[in-house]
């Protein structure tokens, strides 16, 4: 990792699949963006959705890159550094052993596509507490701002407590593992739900197991810009 990287606007810790592998590549072209390289994908041709509305609908998550959320996007605290970020990972991913993930399927659950896993999700759990409680003291606080927007989202009490302790409302026992397909699909016909929902599957639903084995270093490197995958982190096997 080059030391000399200027500060970027925030970071992120997130999991992903194997970097070029058949997880990485359906899911970076299904979004039109590899968060690897910066390639941009024509995306895919889905009956019944135009191709304005796949774009917008895929405009979030493409801006994130593919992934799921460990540790959300945060402002280094001061006097912290990349490096010192790189390391407490390093360190953390020494300690976590690498295993498959339960099977992968389509939700639309919260109001948006996604893939979430099926079947017992305690060590998914646990690795993804341990990312945020142990990469936390690197984080700066959150601004009023900050806090305002989140709280937007008409948080529960216990995940407003979430918010003002870890700086993102669903950790711990409130984290949903899943890497998002879509944004909000609220407007959007059940007809064009449908489809869309029906092509994910074909394309997601068909791939062997998909295997935890790596944590990952994201960077907005200025407000606003796309997120760009900096670094991975092998899990221990």
């Amino acid at each position: 990792m080059n030391s000399e990287l200027p500060l970027p606007h925030r970071c992120a810790v997130y999991f992903v699949p194997k970097v070029y592998g058949d997880w990485w590549e359906a899911g970076s072209q299904w979004l039109g963006r590899c968060a690897a390289s910066g390639a941009t994908y024509a995306l895919p041709d889905i009956a019944g959705v135009a191709p304005a509305q796949l774009q917008t609908l895929t405009a979030d998550p493409r801006r994130y890159g593919w992934h799921a959320t460990l540790k959300a996007p945060f402002t280094l605290a001061s006097g912290q550094s990349l490096d010192a970020l790189r390391n407490a990972m390093q360190a953390l991913s020494k300690r976590w052993p690498a295993f498959d993930l339960a099977p992968l399927r389509v939700s639309d659950q919260g109001g948006f596509l996604a893939l979430r896993p099926q079947g017992d999700l305690a060590q998914l759990n646990a690795t993804a507490a341990a990312c945020v409680q142990e990469l936390h003291p690197l984080a700066q606080p959150l601004s009023d701002a900050e806090l305002a927007r989140r709280r937007q989202a008409q948080l529960t009490p216990e995940q407003d407590r979430l918010l003002l302790a870890w700086g993102y409302p669903w950790v711990l026992d409130h984290f949903q593992f899943h890497l998002s397909l879509s944004g909000p699909l609220g407007k959007y016909s059940p007809e064009v739900k449908a489809a869309l929902f029906l092509a994910a599957q074909a394309r997601f639903e068909t791939l062997p197991e998909c295997r935890f084995a790596q944590i990952a270093l994201f960077i907005e490197p200025q407000a606003g810009a796309d997120f760009e995958l900096l670094e991975t982190m092998d899990l221990l096997g």
